[in-house]
């Protein structure tokens, strides 16, 4: 159900590693009957050389054991108990590497798993990777600077959660909601939750139900139809989205105000040129006007509430406010 990002190794990489790591135990071997062979004898009785450590260990790791050297001293048997075969093991592993990795694919995952459940906190649930999730979490790795193991994507849709993996996402499959599904993202120890189905009524149970598991995450949620946006600030969503509203003011807009659109649409993509950001007010800030800052503000939040710029409650800015004001984005800063 969920799945963790694969770290990337090319096939030739793979490959030289397990031949590095076949001849490693092969020498080891080798080096462990040569310093023993006063315990090992051969059918022409002449004693081990180091041409025949190696014949014996690549026969022995290779199982193929043809029978004509063999450890007849107590030592030389325990030695072969104890470290041959542990050797001969880890050999047929590294070579039947491709095979066996399939097999132990889930015990792997598993482990991995338990391990990210164990460290992850305050990550972001995105449930549905359409249109809308995928903007939503361009937009956390590159303007929030999140790491993308810290972002969970559930769906339903498997081509989406392989896009999501190809990124680097962790991934759970199935629907959000169902409390379970939303439980193996840990959804419960998130601090946001980005609703972004393609369906309202999917919006409003996946937004009930991560409430209801998650009772101080922060969740928004995107509605096509303005109509709806009651039922999921009742189901627990701190903000609503209108997508289908906000597309058409902007294509109203488009009609007599074009560059006015390519304006907004800047603001919104926060690779480059402007964008909106919000900060902290600075010590030196306080008690003055925000319409006197250098910096071009829109708003200010004050108590978790916001403000605009020219409402007479902040007409002075106190300390605690929080700025919302247009920061220019360069691709240098990006790409930090």
């Amino acid at each position: 159900m969920i799945r963790m990002p694969e770290p990337s190794l090319s096939p030739v990489r793979s490959i030289a590693k397990r031949i590095v790591y076949a001849l490693i135990a092969l020498v080891a071997a080798v080096l462990i009957v040569y310093a023993g062979r006063g315990g090992y004898r051969d059918v022409n009785g002449d004693g081990l050389s180091l041409l025949d450590s190696f014949y014996y260990a690549t026969v022995s790791l290779s199982t193929t054991g043809y029978g004509d050297i063999t450890p007849v001293s107590a030592s030389a048997r325990l030695i072969n108990v104890l470290v041959i075969t542990p050797l001969r093991v880890l050999f047929l592993i590294v070579l039947v590497g491709t095979t066996l990795e399939v097999l132990t694919e889930r015990s792997r995952q598993a482990f991995r798993i338990q391990k990210w459940r164990s460290k992850v906190r305050d990550h972001v649930v995105v449930v549905g990777f359409g249109t809308k999730g995928r903007a939503s979490v361009k937009t956390l790795l590159g303007d929030e600077n999140i790491e993308p193991s810290r972002i969970v994507v559930v769906d339903t849709d498997q081509q989406a959660l392989d896009a999501a993996a190809a990124l680097g996402l962790v991934t759970v499959h199935g629907s959000a909601t169902r409390s379970d599904v939303l439980r193996v993202a840990g959804v419960q120890r998130a601090k946001a939750v980005v609703v972004a189905t393609n369906r309202d009524d999917s919006a409003v149970l996946a937004t009930l139900t991560a409430r209801e598991m998650a009772p101080k995450a922060h969740i928004v949620a995107s509605v096509r139809e303005a109509e709806n946006v009651h039922l999921l600030k009742q189901s627990g969503a701190n903000q609503v989205v209108v997508s289908s509203e906000t597309a058409g003011r902007l294509l109203g807009m488009a009609t007599s105000t074009p560059v006015v659109v390519d304006m907004v649409e800047d603001l919104l993509t926060p690779e480059s040129g402007l964008a909106i950001a919000e900060r902290a007010v600075e010590p030196s800030e306080e008690g003055g006007s925000p319409r006197h800052l250098s910096d071009i503000v829109l708003g200010v939040v004050r108590d978790g509430q916001l403000h605009r710029v020219d409402s007479p409650q902040v007409d002075a800015i106190e300390p605690g406010d929080r700025l919302l004001y247009v920061r220019k984005v360069t691709p240098a800063d990006h790409n930090e």
